[in-house]
């Protein structure tokens, strides 16, 4: 058995891999790997309703389903990859593909029967009313002499 080299800089940098993937998984600092997809999700929340707006480049609305049970909003779908020959040579692939299911509790009541869901330009725009119950109501004060 032979000698071998301590290269102490090379275990720093496996070490530093590690710990970055670590951290990656426990607080998704970086976008999720090529083979997921995971939409990127902006929610809005107004006197009057909430505003999700979720980022669906090529998915298209027939293969998205929108769904609320309570004040949970969950959206679900599938971004389909483009069909490959075996004679394309691909020098890159980056874009995400796959099925993908995001959910969002509002935490207050809301009007399921009155949510309403846009697409456009790769946007899915889902507004979701708050119940009257749910809106702030002002409460005047009654001055006693």
């Amino acid at each position: 058995m032979g000698l071998m080299r301590w290269r102490p800089f090379e275990e720093l940098v496996s070490l530093r891999r590690e710990l970055d993937r670590l951290f990656d998984e426990l607080f998704e600092t970086r976008p999720a790997r090529r083979e997921e997809f995971h939409p990127l999700t902006d929610i809005k929340e107004t006197e009057n309703e909430f505003i999700v707006k979720m980022e669906l480049p090529g998915v298209k609305p027939e293969d998205v389903e929108i769904t609320l049970m309570g004040d949970t909003l969950t959206i679900k779908g599938e971004k389909k990859q483009e069909e490959r020959t075996e004679k394309e040579n691909f020098l890159r692939v980056e874009r995400c593909y796959g099925a993908f299911q995001r959910s969002f509790t509002l935490g207050t009541p809301v009007k399921a029967d009155e949510v309403k869901a846009t697409y456009k330009d790769g946007v899915l725009e889902v507004r979701v009313p708050k119940a009257e119950e749910a809106k702030p109501k002002p409460i005047k004060i009654k001055v006693e002499k």
